[in-house]
């Protein structure tokens, strides 16, 4: 079902609907969320993070000065949280737009550092900038937090692409270590 400006309506697996454009993948006033390789396997909320602007172009701080716009680093999202514009202190959606828009200017002078300066501080600070839901305590822990719980799948695929290889390697542990104490 196509609405008055082209845009796809797309119900997702929770049966939310998302304004969306399929082929670029285009998440409004959202946080989007995908798995990296191999440490997403092993703790599974942990993975990549990206903001997007009011018409959905995504924004993620993808290495050391360098924001990516529309190609996140980890490949397309697979869990989206959709964010209330009316939370936005001041001007909306002009406010959203110039939050993300100075946060990415920020992160591409800044050097990637996993565990302290990372994508999830990008999004963080973003939302400090337009002091969404009237707070500038945003942060990188936050942020994973409330990823996993207010998180949504993008669909039934991108569930599996999260979560199908760290229950294939717990079951090839727990193979390993059952078959270690049964003999």
């Amino acid at each position: 079902m196509a609405d008055a400006d082209g845009a796809e309506m797309m119900m997702n697996f929770h049966g939310d609907f998302l304004k969306s454009d399929r082929k670029n993948g285009r998440f409004p006033h959202c946080i989007v969320w995908t798995p990296i390789p191999f440490l997403s396997w092993v703790l599974p909320f942990i993975g990549h993070m990206g903001i997007c602007t009011s018409s959905g172009v995504i924004r993620d701080f993808a290495g050391s000065y360098f924001v990516s716009e529309d190609n996140m680093g980890f490949g397309r999202p697979t869990k989206y949280w959709k964010l209330d514009v009316d939370k936005v202190c001041g001007n909306g959606v002009a406010t959203w737009d110039k939050a993300v828009h100075d946060a990415s200017e920020e992160y591409k002078c800044r050097p990637h550092n996993l565990c302290f300066d990372n994508c999830h501080s990008h999004v963080a600070m973003a939302l400090n900038l337009m002091r969404y839901d009237n707070s500038t305590s945003w942060n990188m822990v936050n942020l994973c937090v409330l990823s996993l719980i207010h998180g949504k799948h993008v669909s039934w695929a991108a569930f599996l692409k999260t979560w199908l290889p760290f229950l294939m390697l717990c079951g090839v542990i727990t193979t390993f270590i059952l078959t270690l104490n049964l003999q």
